[in-house]
């Protein structure tokens, strides 16, 4: 079936629908990942958005139950140059397209995605729509400008009750502030020894301190970090109590929460290929990143705070660290990192807990 996608400068890509087959609006965001489709998508930092892949083939190898990054659908919906509809591998348990249509998330094939990522890279992130081909422009366009994005999406993909990850013989209690989580991170924690208690984005500081934690998880999510008033006033209760890692969303927090401030990208970095620059041991990480908004690096940062990665690429904040109250924040996913450079951040978060004792 024919679709068309339309984006807010106007211009018109027909290509193939598939998925749901409803009209959706969402601000377009492009990811240059070779691959990852799944974790991608499973990836709550996508909430209401609509995700173009740079990379030509998707859906190749299919749905693999075990690779989920959470039990969120992300985007809204999926745009891609060539969609395959006959995976090649013995994992598989269903095609992407299954997935979409028991999310009811739309998709569409066969459009140039790179002038799209051209015309995202150049105009910035804009929003677009998927329609059906008979769909004056002039309607898409009205459509679009009456659009309101969700407020808050954070509300949205947090767990709604406390749940617990637990491994063999536990070193330390850790508990994950959860703004949209993916479970790589709760994986990794397991792997240091870690029992992790995930709690909701609005729990107080008495429930938090209450669970005894040996160390504090600010997540990855979705939307504006301003946004999330509740979850600033929680970091200040508890920054200084416990050793602090934030992650993703969590890293924009912990900076708010400490007065720098935040602003939207142009076109935000997506993708499993920027390189950041560890300022502590010197060495190049090649980062996996989902973000919209970066910490404006201010010239008089706050007293204690020390910038530890930067982007190579436009030279944004990517880590911080307040060393009096164990404090460390990171912009990218320090899980997906490869190679011996992969533990650091987890690395130097177990040994604030081995130095912080119990909270």
């Amino acid at each position: 079936m024919k679709r068309k996608l339309v984006l807010q400068n106007g211009m018109e890509f027909v290509g193939h629908g598939f998925g749901s087959t409803k009209e959706v609006i969402a601000e377009l965001v492009f990811n240059t990942s070779v691959v990852g489709y799944q974790e991608i998508l499973s990836d709550p930092a996508y909430y209401d958005q609509m995700l173009c892949m740079t990379y030509p083939l998707i859906g190749n190898y299919g749905i693999i139950d075990e690779d989920y990054e959470s039990k969120i659908f992300g985007p809204k919906a999926l745009v891609v140059r060539e969609y395959n509809d006959k995976p090649s591998n013995f994992r598989y348990t269903k095609t992407l397209n299954e997935l979409l249509e028991e999310n009811d998330v739309a998709g569409i094939t066969h459009v140039d995605t790179r002038m799209i990522t051209r015309v995202l890279r150049d105009e910035g992130s804009q929003l677009a729509m998927i329609c059906d081909l008979e769909l004056p422009l002039e309607e898409a366009l009205a459509k679009m400008s009456a659009y309101q994005p969700v407020n808050q999406p954070v509300s949205m993909v947090s767990c709604k009750k406390v749940w617990y990850s637990r491994c063999p013989n536990p070193k330390f209690n850790v508990v994950i502030i959860d703004c949209g989580i993916t479970y790589n991170i709760i994986r990794k924690l397991n792997q240091y020894g870690c029992n992790v208690t995930i709690v909701p984005y609005q729990t107080s500081k008495e429930k938090i301190m209450a669970m005894n934690p040996n160390g504090i998880v600010v997540s990855n999510g979705p939307g504006d970090p301003k946004e999330n008033t509740e979850v600033i006033a929680l970091i200040q209760q508890l920054q200084g109590e416990c050793p602090m890692l934030g992650i993703g969303l969590g890293h924009q927090l912990i900076a708010l929460a400490n007065g720098l401030h935040t602003e939207k990208m142009k076109f935000g970095h997506h993708g499993g290929n920027h390189p950041v620059k560890n300022l502590i041991n010197g060495k190049v990480e090649t980062a996996t990143q989902n973000h919209d908004y970066v910490v404006v690096e201010d010239e008089k940062m706050p007293q204690g705070m020390e910038i530890t990665h930067r982007n190579l690429l436009d030279q944004s904040v990517e880590g911080f660290r307040i060393e009096k109250d164990l404090c460390y924040s990171i912009q990218y996913q320090p899980e997906c990192i490869p190679g011996s450079t992969e533990n650091f951040v987890y690395d130097q978060f177990v040994m604030d807990m081995q130095k912080g004792g119990d909270c």
